[in-house]
C-alpha cells in the first residue's frame, strides 16, 4: 500500500503489520488520529522534533526508515492476512538494504514474521544478517496520552 522509506545502511527501519486505513486512504505512514508513531520517535529523541505523517521521508536524514510487513492489504491487525510472501519480501528487503535494527512496531508484525507467538518485546535472538532484531509496544497504544 505505502512505498517503503528505505536507504542502505539505516540505523534503524520501523516495521508495521500494514498499513492502516487512515494512512493508506492519506498515503502516508502513521496517519490515523489515534496513532503515537510520530510523537514517540520525538518523545524518545530520535527526531528533534514532532514530524507530521507527510513528512516521512525526511526521517532518512535521521538514520530511520519505514516498512511494513504486509504491503498489498490495509486496515488493523485483526482485518490482515498475513501470508508466507510478506516475511520473505520482507527479509530480502532488510537484507538488501542492511540497517543495524529493524524494529517492530508491536508485537503482532513480529509474531507474524518470526512464525512464533511467545515473541516478546525488546532485542530478539535471530537477526537477518547483520541487522539486529528488535520489538516494541504499539504506537497505537503507547506512549500514554
Amino acid at each position: 500500500m505505502l512505498d517503503d522509506v528505505l536507504a542502505p545502511g539505516l540505523a534503524l527501519v520501523v516495521c508495521g503489520s500494514a498499513a492502516g486505513a487512515k494512512s493508506a486512504a492519506l498515503g502516508h505512514y502513521y496517519a490515523g488520529p489515534g496513532n503515537r508513531f510520530w510523537c514517540t520517535l520525538h518523545l524518545v529523541g530520535l527526531t528533534p522534533r514532532q514530524l507530521e505523517p507527510t513528512e516521512a521521508p525526511l526521517l532518512l536524514h535521521y538514520g530511520i526508515g519505514l516498512t511494513d510487513l504486509v504491503k498489498r492489504q490495509a486496515g488493523s491487525d485483526a482485518a490482515i492476512r498475513f501470508d508466507d510472501p510478506d516475511a520473505e519480501r520482507l527479509r530480502a528487503t532488510i537484507l538488501r538494504y542492511a540497517p543495524r535494527v529493524l524494529c517492530f512496531n508491536g508485537l503482532r508484525a513480529a509474531r507474524e514474521f518470526l512464525g512464533r507467538p511467545g515473541v516478546s518485546y525488546g532485542r530478539q535472538d535471530e537477526r537477518i544478517g547483520a541487522t539486529a532484531l528488535f520489538v516494541a509496544p504499539s504506537t497505537l497504544r503507547f506512549p500514554p496520552k
